[in-house]
């Protein structure tokens, strides 16, 4: 058994460590409230736009846009898939990093030829650590999610699927759902016109027919990249509260542990300077019986 002093220091150590996982367990709690805050806001007019992209497609027919191509003729082993992949930017967070980095590797190993654009370093370190085809130029954080960011990130994406650079273009991602952190595959492009459902019926019925200035075209061209936009903010922000939530898991767990650690030194520590005391007590009672004895 540790003499008490060891005992003591480890004590002491474990318990600075604990309140290093307390505070960040409070530093991601507040992190997921302002990130969820911020979509919540957002949210309303990003749901506007997706139902006047709908109202357009549902008064225009057969309408064709560069943005609905599905019509790419090209083989299977010649398409160009690229992967949006959002991991985190640090660790001590579960199994977070390591469970969208698995699914991106199963979705990877579907295609012959992928491109991957990386959000988070934790994400980017492992894919080129593998030699996988990682877009050098696109360094994105995954903190602190913003508008701005979202609005650079869809210009990069919008621009290489117009070019034909990418032919089908996928978001891998994490979706917070009742305290759970559930890996997602969400496809960016083509956009299916599935995707834009009926949403409110009354003005639908209000508005059952619809003019466009200068053209639908030119609407759409407006509309979708603001969507899309919007989007890739919505998740940026789940990826980053499904974050925030992995990380107080993993530090409340940690913070149990310290706490229970600690409980088991203290009985450790009760127990040797109990043993020290009665050693003590047996020493002075030896050397009294001797000094009678004399």
């Amino acid at each position: 058994m540790a003499n008490m002093r060891e005992i003591k220091e480890r004590i002491g150590s474990i318990g600075d460590i604990m309140k290093i996982t307390n505070a960040m367990y409070l530093i991601s709690s507040s992190k997921l409230k302002r990130a969820r805050a911020a979509l919540d806001a957002t949210e309303p007019y990003f749901e506007n736009l997706q139902y006047s992209i709908h109202h357009i497609l549902k008064h225009t027919g057969d309408f064709k846009h560069p943005f609905f191509d599905n019509g790419r003729d090209k083989p299977e082993d010649e398409k160009m898939y690229g992967y949006v992949v959002v991991t985190g930017d640090k660790g001590l967070c579960g199994a977070y990093n390591h469970n969208i980095v698995k699914l991106a590797e199963q979705e990877i190993a579907k295609h012959k030829n992928t491109c991957l654009f990386v959000i988070g370093s934790m994400g980017r370190a492992y894919f080129e650590a593998r030699g996988m085809n990682v877009d050098t130029e696109f360094l994105y954080t995954a903190q602190d999610p913003a508008m701005y960011r979202a609005r650079r990130i869809q210009e990069t994406i919008t621009d290489m699927f117009l070019k034909k650079r990418i032919d089908e273009i996928h978001v891998i991602y994490t979706k917070l759902e009742k305290s759970q952190e559930i890996p997602q595959l969400l496809k960016l492009f083509p956009l299916e016109r599935e995707h834009f459902e009926e949403r409110r019926v009354a003005d639908e019925m209000r508005h059952s027919t619809a003019v466009f200035e200068p053209s639908p075209e030119a609407v759409m061209d407006n509309l979708v990249p603001n969507y899309v936009k919007g989007l890739i903010f919505g998740i940026l922000t789940e990826a980053f509260c499904s974050e925030q939530n992995a990380r107080m898991t993993a530090m409340d767990s940690a913070t149990g542990s310290a706490r229970d650690m600690i409980a088991e030194l203290t009985l450790d520590y009760n127990r040797a300077r109990q043993a020290a005391i009665t050693q003590e007590i047996t020493e002075i009672a030896s050397g009294a019986r001797s000094q009678k004895n004399k």
